[in-house]
């Protein structure tokens, strides 16, 4: 791996729709679960990962999650923000923060979930495949409802969101059973992948820009992890998040961190 350290974003512009009426006061990154902000896991998992420098895109309620994680020194990082005074989607927001990142590839995780996986392998991963792309990927019993794609045995991704890879004249070996996985919402993109990003517009990354770097042929990767995941989507899904934390603990990389937040 660079001997730079590797910088992130955490993506938490959001209206949190499928929260209201709780989100309607509450921005969604700062929903309590288990007694730490919802965005606090994913400062705690880039922390613990030797990642100090974040980026936050903030929106709905902006005012209150900066006043909330201020520099970050109380989370032990460095917060830099990305204001959208209008929407962006995932890909727009990504974009429009570019000039906050480095030369490495950037780290990029969506404020709504709790997790363990392991960052620094991901990007050695990464910078393995030579990829432009990597995506995080789990199994689960209802990963189907958050979209399948496809991965052969290098990891490389054959089938995005059930669309299948285009065929190329050069012929490739038989192809490997493919194994179905959802994205876990941790990526790597390469900072050429930022670059070809269209700019000053909304767009999504898995409507929109990857479909098209899958049909073109580009390095995208999965990198699978099987360890615990949890999010925060809808009510359920807190509910859910809340008992396991209650009955599982808390994980590692949340040991120290600040609990409920600021008034």
């Amino acid at each position: 791996m660079s001997g730079r350290a590797p910088r992130a974003m955490i993506l938490a512009a959001g209206l949190g729709t499928r929260l209201r009426p709780l989100t309607e006061d509450t921005p969604k990154p700062l929903v309590l679960v288990g007694g730490h902000p919802l965005i606090a896991y994913g400062l705690g998992l880039l922390r613990a990962n030797g990642i100090r420098d974040v980026v936050v895109n903030v929106h709905h309620h902006r005012e209150r999650i900066m006043r909330e994680l201020g520099d970050g020194a109380r989370y032990g990082v460095r917060i830099r923000y990305s204001i959208e005074p209008e929407l962006l989607d995932s890909g727009g927001g990504i974009r429009n923060a570019a000039r906050l990142f480095g030369a490495e590839p950037i780290v990029v995780l969506n404020s709504d979930i709790i997790c363990e996986v392991p960052i620094r392998d991901v990007l050695r991963f990464h910078r393995e495949k030579r990829a432009l792309v990597t995506l995080v990927m789990r199994d689960a019993p209802d990963a189907a409802r958050y979209g399948l794609f496809g991965i052969d045995g290098a990891g490389r991704i054959r089938r995005f969101l059930g669309e299948e890879e285009p065929r190329r004249e050069e012929s490739r070996e038989p192809a490997d059973p493919l194994r179905d996985r959802m994205f876990a919402s941790v990526q790597i993109l390469d900072p050429r992948a930022i670059a070809e990003m269209p700019e000053g517009r909304p767009f999504s990354t898995m409507r929109e820009f990857y479909p098209a770097l899958f049909r073109s042929g580009e390095r995208l990767f999965g990198y699978l992890y099987d360890g615990r995941w949890l999010t925060a989507d809808t009510p359920a899904d807190l509910e859910r998040a809340e008992q396991e934390l209650h009955a599982e603990g808390l994980p590692d990389c949340m040991l120290g961190s600040p609990a409920r937040p600021s008034r």
